[in-house]
């Protein structure tokens, strides 16, 4: 069964172009060097499930023109990853219903600190939701099976996901072998690379290279890109035939398997 994945954002926590910035990047006129912070959508079986609602959310699914949304999955609780949860609310209008929103504890404990609202009002017109623990074993929404893949970010554990034949990192530094086995030889790899320098948290593109060599993915795409980083153009003149800088509104279709 045949799964499509749209880049909402692939841009770092201040998107490009960032204000006040003039540099080449940020004042690009090329669309595929404007970045809105990073989240996918997937489209599986009619079913429409979001990683990470940033705070371009709002804008981004309007871009998409996405009607309905049938879950959330959290990598982590940095704020360029959850804030832009309250516009949920107008797909709760939509399907009269909650939205599952599938995390690990930390995000969890961010959402109630971040939301109270959200977790302690029966105010209307509220986001309506229903959060589900996750922790590092496989599960299933709607028939898929979710492989979550731990990475860290610095010292903070941040999950990764794996669907049929594609899996999705960000915000990774640190990839022990445990997650490395789950995507060995995948098909489809989406992962971080800020840029060419060192950084304590992210990916840069010596390291990405390395994690791609060892698991040897058949395509790459590189996401949650810095301005430093340079044009979209001048990104992908560095990179191998078989990996590329991924954009904004960028879609890609992939393999997985419904369990019935």
């Amino acid at each position: 069964m045949k799964g499509h994945l749209t880049f909402l954002g692939t841009g770092t926590s201040q998107g490009i172009p960032i204000p006040a910035c003039s540099c080449s990047v940020c004042q690009s006129v090329d669309s595929k060097d404007n970045r809105l912070r990073s989240s996918v959508l997937m489209e599986i079986a009619g079913k429409n499930f979001c990683i990470d609602t940033g705070p371009d959310f709002r804008q981004q699914v309007l871009r998409e023109k996405v009607k309905h949304l049938d879950a959330v999955l959290y990598t982590h609780e940095h704020r360029d990853h959850i804030s832009g949860l309250d516009d949920i609310r107008a797909f709760n209008y939509q399907s009269k219903g909650t939205i599952p929103l599938y995390a690990p504890s930390e995000v969890i404990d961010a959402l109630h600190q971040s939301y109270p609202y959200i977790f302690e009002s029966n105010y209307p017109g509220i986001p309506k939701v229903q959060v589900i623990e996750i922790v590092e074993n496989p599960f299933i929404i709607e028939g898929i099976e979710i492989i979550p893949i731990p990475v860290y970010h610095y010292r903070l554990r941040v999950f990764g996901y794996r669907i049929g034949n594609l899996a999705y990192i960000t915000d990774a530094k640190t990839v022990p072998e445990s997650s490395r086995s789950l995507i060995r030889g995948i098909d489809t790899l989406i992962l971080n690379c800020l840029h060419e320098s060192p950084h304590i948290s992210h990916f840069n593109l010596e390291e990405a290279s390395a994690f791609i060599e060892d698991v040897q993915p058949k395509v790459t795409y590189l996401t949650h890109i810095s301005h430093h980083f340079g044009t979209h153009l001048e990104i992908q003149k560095k990179l191998p035939k078989n990996v590329f800088a991924a954009y904004d509104g960028l879609r890609v279709i992939f393999e997985t398997i419904r369990n019935l």
